[in-house]
Parts: structure tokens; C-alpha cells; sequence
């Protein structure tokens, strides 16, 4: 295991965080670009994927902004002291698990 719990949380935390930056002004940027064409997203193949990249990335934001509440979840289960015990069945979430998805609130076989 690389790091502490703490180190671990706020490596990903930065992380994220400028995925969220970076997926919010990609999506200002296609959101103002189609401000400014007159492309007709119902009959122009164009504003389809126009609309499939708006709504593409939009989804990314929210998911990445999601990570972000559940990292500070981890963060707040760290200050308590229940930060790698499963949510689920009491036992240890596990390291590896831990490394990998450092938010996980369960052990692999209770999120299985």
C-alpha cells in the first residue's frame, strides 16, 4: 500500500478535482460553441453529435462530481475511525480494495 489513508484520499481528491475542473469548462465550451452555430440538433447529423457530446459530458461531470462527495464521505469515515470497515458486514475492506477505490465503502464480497 502506497501512502497513508489520509495521503491516499487526498491524492485522489486533487485528482478529481481537476476532472471536474477540466469536464466543467470542456462543457462550457460546447454548451457556448452551439450558442453560437445555428446548427439544428434534431435535423442536422452535426448537432447530434453535438448533443451527444453535451450530454456526454455532462454525465462525466456528474459522475466525477458524485466521486468527489463520496471521497469526502471517506474523508469524514477516516476522522472517525470507521474509514476500511465494510459498511455492509463489519469486516475489513481490504488494502488492495482500499489502493484501487480509495471511497470503497464495502469489501469485494459484500459488493459483489
Amino acid at each position: 500500500m502506497s501512502g497513508s489513508a489520509a495521503d491516499r484520499l487526498a491524492r485522489r481528491r486533487v485528482e478529481t478535482d481537476r476532472l471536474v475542473e477540466s469536464l466543467r469548462r470542456r462543457l462550457a465550451g460546447i454548451i457556448e460553441s452551439s450558442a453560437w452555430s445555428t446548427n439544428d440538433d434534431e435535423h442536422d447529423p452535426e448537432g447530434v453529435t453535438v448533443a451527444f457530446e453535451r450530454a456526454q459530458v455532462a454525465g462525466l461531470l456528474a459522475s466525477a462530481r458524485e466521486e468527489l462527495r463520496e471521497l469526502d464521505d471517506a474523508a469524514a469515515r477516516l476522522a472517525a475511525g470507521t474509514y476500511g470497515t465494510c459498511a455492509r458486514c463489519g469486516g475489513p475492506v481490504g488494502d488492495e480494495r482500499l489502493e484501487a477505490l480509495p471511497a470503497a465503502r464495502t469489501c469485494v464480497r459484500c459488493a459483489r
